[in-house]
């Protein structure tokens, strides 16, 4: 079940979304030292109010048997929104958790009325990189920032009626 998340589910989310990107952190030998901003280490519970109070973005948790096991947010910008932290605890993996919690952020973006979606992922994780494109996102670019030591990804998709 995909549920909007409140203030209350925010410890709940931390740990969700700290444990998933860690299995990235770890492949791709990203540390607190060189990537300290890294979601995996800068998700914290001023993060988590940063993201809902001053940049209003709408958080919602996939829950099964009432844990939550995934976490998705959003960033509307006017026509366009930005899909943030989606990710799924790594024992949760491969149920068509992540498809389901990519889904309900398509759907809600089209009732907020965004005409497009993207997303940055770690440009080097072409196995996620793939399954965004197999959603139907298409590769849109790169950038190379200081403080990481990894390139980000861009992919964005239309979104249509």
């Amino acid at each position: 079940m995909i549920r909007e998340i409140t203030e209350d589910d925010f410890e709940k989310c931390i740990n969700v979304i700290r444990e998933s990107f860690m299995t990235v952190a770890e492949e791709f030998y990203i540390t607190k030292e060189n990537a300290p901003a890294f979601t995996a280490f800068a998700t914290d519970e001023n993060k988590m109010k940063q993201w809902k109070y001053e940049q209003h973005r709408p958080m919602y948790g996939y829950f099964e048997d009432g844990k939550l096991v995934g976490y998705y947010n959003l960033m509307i910008n006017e026509d366009m929104c930005e899909v943030g932290s989606l990710c799924v605890l790594p024992e949760y993996r491969h149920k068509n958790i992540g498809k389901a919690l990519l889904d309900d952020a398509i759907s809600k973006a089209k009732e907020l009325h965004s005409s497009k979606m993207i997303l940055s992922i770690v440009e080097e994780n072409k196995v996620l990189r793939k399954w965004y494109e197999d959603q139907g996102f298409v590769h849109l670019g790169t950038k190379k920032f200081d403080f990481f030591p990894f390139t980000c990804g861009y992919l964005g998709m239309e979104l249509t009626e």
